[in-house]
This record gives structure tokens, sequence and C-alpha cells, in this order.
């Protein structure tokens, strides 16, 4: 080993001990710089590359500010220097108002109705990312803001309810009012949420009245029932009696076409048969008698015809075969 004083017992001089340590460092990365080389690259390729599934948007912020919004597929960003947030913006999300599971919240679920009643309501919240720069970055937790929005505005919708609609026929109309005033309270607040459906589960009363109010449901719900029936009933015998009323009508009319149109006939024939008995009155009287007599006698089954001439010295029949003796007036 050498020595590190000189003959003169001084110390290395620090020009040469500087020059050997520069020589040293030189050859060490002539032969370590290609193995830093790839390390590098394989570094900057693993933090680089990024991949945005189907249904996913990736937001790319450079130094902290938002750059670029990218699609599905395989991506780069400068490691360090950029950032990616990948977002899902067509999974549809939910939360519970009221509930969680199978346990009821009562601090969230009981809330006054508008005419002065408790009532516990429960309510599912679905919603999706619409716009997913304002989700991630206006407010702090969006889903937390969206719970509180949730209860703030079934809160008031209820509020102006009567109980009654609530708990029966207005549920559709409460729903509905109350996923319009949460979606403009979301867009108020740049959440970037976009509110899908708001279904209530269940709105009861307290369970000290639960029972009675189960009971007016129920009365309310066989009431409608009846009507319903009642309102078949009419659909069904007011258009039979309406085709009654025309058919008799219709048989009216014809039976008046009908004894006109005879009438008429027998007015014609009179008048006919007038004309020709002003021509010869003693041949048409024959007639009209001859005629009378042909049409009540084929109607008598056995006759007997008894001259005029012996008709007075003549013993009257008893007619016990219930057919009477019928005289003809002879010379006629």
């Amino acid at each position: 080993m050498r020595s590190q004083f000189d003959d003169n017992g001084q110390g290395p001089d620090i020009s040469e001990v500087v020059a050997q340590v520069s020589e040293t460092f030189k050859r060490n990365m002539r032969r370590l710089g290609p193995i830093v080389a790839l390390v590098l690259l394989a570094v900057v390729a693993t933090l680089g590359f990024y991949q945005v599934g189907p249904g996913e948007v990736g937001i790319v912020r450079t130094w902290g500010a938002v750059t670029a919004r990218t699609d599905a597929g395989l991506h780069f960003i400068l490691p360090i220097v950029q950032q990616v947030d990948v977002v899902n913006v067509e999974t549809i999300r939910r939360i519970e108002v009221g509930f969680r599971g199978d346990k009821v919240k009562s601090v969230e679920a009981q809330m006054l109705t508008g005419d002065e009643n408790i009532v516990e309501a429960q309510m599912i919240i679905q919603y999706r990312i619409s716009d997913p720069e304002k989700y991630l970055f206006r407010l702090k937790d969006p889903d937390d803001a969206l719970h509180a929005s949730a209860e703030v505005a079934l809160r008031s919708v209820v509020g102006r309810t009567n109980i009654d609609d609530v708990i029966t026929t207005g549920r559709g109309r409460v729903q509905t009012e109350a996923r319009q005033l949460l979606q403009r309270l979301m867009d108020h607040y740049d959440s970037g949420l976009s509110v899908t459906e708001v279904k209530l589960q269940a709105v009861d009363p307290p369970d000290q009245v639960k029972e009675a109010f189960h009971d007016v449901v129920r009365a309310r719900e066989e009431k409608e029932q009846l009507i319903n029936q009642a309102k078949g009933y009419q659909e069904d015998v007011i258009p039979k009696a309406k085709g009654e009323a025309r058919q008799i009508e219709r048989e009216a009319e014809g039976y008046r076409e009908q004894r006109v149109l005879r009438a008429n006939g027998d007015a014609e024939k009179f008048k006919s048969i007038l004309a020709e008995y002003s021509k010869a009155e003693q041949v048409t009287r024959r007639r009209l008698y001859l005629e009378t007599m042909q049409r009540m006698l084929s109607k008598v089954e056995k006759k007997v015809v008894v001259d005029q001439a012996i008709g007075g010295s003549a013993l009257p029949i008893l007619p016990l075969t219930g057919q009477g003796a019928v005289p003809v007036k002879g010379g006629q």
C-alpha cells in the first residue's frame, strides 16, 4: 500500500486525488450507464402508461391543472409532471336515506308532514357521474353532499304534503318532486352528479298509531276497489241498455212502417172498391158478399146448406160437435 505522505512528510496532492476519483467514476459510468438508462426507461414506462376501461374517463392534470380528458384505451403521461384520475361515468350508484340495509336510521327517517304529523320515510337514490371534472375537484366529497341534499329534498317535499297523500295516493308525486329538487341542488353545487331515480321504500306513521293508519289505508283501498267495480258494472250495463234501447227503437220503427204501409194499402183497396161500387152497385155488393162468405165458410169443416123455402119448417139442429148449421139464403 502506497503511503499517504510523500518523502517530505506532507499529505497527498488534492488535484491528484480529484483526478483519480473522476477517472474512476468515468470508468464506472461507461460500464453502468446502459443499465441505469434501462432502469430509468422501465420506471418511466411503468409509471407513464395507464389504461382507461369501457365506460370510464381519464382526467389528466399537468402540475395540478386539468389539461386533457381521455377515453377508453391505453394512454401515456409524463411521470411526476402529470397525474391522471380515472372515473367511471356509466355505473349507476346508490345511496340510502332513512335506513342502512335492514336497520332504520330514525334521525334521518323521522320528519313532519304538511299537516304536522310525524312519519318515518325511507328512500333510495340512484345516480351516476355526469361530469367527472366537477365530481373530482368542485366538492370535497360529492357522495356525502348528495346524501345530505337528498335528506333535505325529501324533508322539504314531505313538509308541504299531507300525511294521507304521503302514505297513499301522493307517493308518486313526492318521488318526482324530491328528485327534481335534489337535482337542482346538485347542479347548484356543481357536483357533476346526475340523479336517475328516487324511490320511496317505506313511509309509515309512528309505531303508536301505525295500526290505525294502516286500517285507514286498507279502508281507502277497499273504497277504491268498490268504486272500480261499480265503474266496471256501469261500463257493462249502460252499453247493453243502450243497445237494447236502440233495438226496441228499430223494432218500433219497423212496426210503424209496417202499419203505415198496411193502412195505406187498405185505404187504396177501399178506394178502388168504392170506385167499382160507384160504377155497378149491385154487382159489387154481391161480389163483396160472396167473398166474405167464402172467407168465413172456408174456416168451417162441416157445413149444412138449407134451402130458404123449407127453412121455416125445418127443425133446428143442436151443434153437439161444436159445428153449427149455417143458413144460406137461396137465390142470392
